[in-house]
């Protein structure tokens, strides 16, 4: 799911969709009007799926899609190797995700974790 904004209501510490991922915007730059032109803005940002830096340039009046982003809360049913299977707390679902390096050894059976959703990608955030 996803919004549309204009190019300067963005902020920083928000998120935009470039190039059909969900990124965390990092620094927004404007330059002045030209002569025949409108302001531009610079929007650098880092992919939250993938954490590749991505950049857009556009006209400030120009509009733009942000990603509706979802934290959520999971309860881990089992561990397989390197996926885990979790049960989000809301809606009953279960559905099996990798697990992150950094959480590798930290996630155990029964405990809750968090994670974030957008677009259809999954990814945990927190253990």
């Amino acid at each position: 799911m996803k919004e549309v904004a204009e190019v300067r209501e963005l902020k920083v510490n928000r998120y935009v969709i470039i190039d059909d991922e969900p990124c965390k915007i990092v620094s927004i730059t404007t330059s002045k009007p030209g002569k025949h032109g409108e302001a531009k803005a610079r929007i650098e940002a880092i992919g939250v799926f993938d954490n590749q830096k991505r950049s857009i340039v556009s006209p400030v009046r120009h509009k733009v899609n942000i990603p509706i982003i979802d934290k959520r809360t999971a309860q881990v049913i089992s561990i397989m190797g390197d996926k885990v299977q979790l049960m989000d707390m809301e809606t009953y679902e279960t559905f099996n995700m990798d697990i992150p390096e950094e959480f590798k050894g930290k996630i155990e059976n029964g405990k809750e974790i968090q994670y974030l959703q957008a677009l259809g990608k999954r990814k945990i955030t927190r253990v």
